[in-house]
């Protein structure tokens, strides 16, 4: 990209598709953890057409205009604590050269956020643990452990949309831009 303006404007309107998308949290409420998953994944293209820094700018431009629009407060949580900065801090988490820190780095990184989004939920949402009991006494772990399992899923998908996007949608968007 070359100029300044367009990287701007690029960021504009990703940034405005992204609360659009947390917006639909209020008219879907099914889709808590999936709308803020889609309008995280939209960074993608800011990343790869000007820089993680203009990444990092939608996602804290997005993080407020959702907490002062949406309606869905939990879907917000998921937001701000996970999916809005993880396609951006991805690029950065791939470029560790060793593979067993890079995933270790990449779980704590999730499970960091998810403890921080369940004690949010708890303490700040006012949501009761006992809901989150589906499997009794064992419950935290099992929900842990399934957790962890779609975390694979889900930056295992990451990676495919990046190279979707890099080989498909970038050539389309560089016309557009330049």
């Amino acid at each position: 990209m070359r100029s300044k303006a367009a990287k701007v404007a690029l960021c504009g309107v990703v940034s405005a598709l992204s609360v659009v998308l947390m917006l639909m949290t209020g008219i879907v409420p099914i889709a808590t953890i999936a709308l803020p998953a889609l309008a995280g994944c939209l960074t993608i293209a800011i990343v790869a057409e000007t820089n993680v820094r203009y990444g990092f700018a939608v996602y804290c431009v997005v993080s407020v205009l959702a907490i002062l629009l949406t309606p869905d407060r939990e879907a917000i949580l998921f937001y701000i604590l996970f999916f809005g900065y993880y396609p951006t801090l991805y690029g950065l988490l791939m470029r560790i050269k060793r593979k067993p820190l890079r995933v270790l780095a990449k779980f704590g990184v999730f499970n960091l956020a998810m403890a921080l989004e369940t004690a949010m939920a708890v303490w700040v949402l006012q949501i009761p643990l006992s809901e989150m009991e589906v499997f009794g006494k064992w419950s935290i772990l099992i929900l842990a452990v399934m957790l962890n399992v779609v975390f694979v899923l889900y930056d295992y998908s990451m990676n495919g949309l990046i190279v979707l996007y890099i080989r498909r949608l970038h050539p389309l968007v560089q016309k557009y831009i330049k």
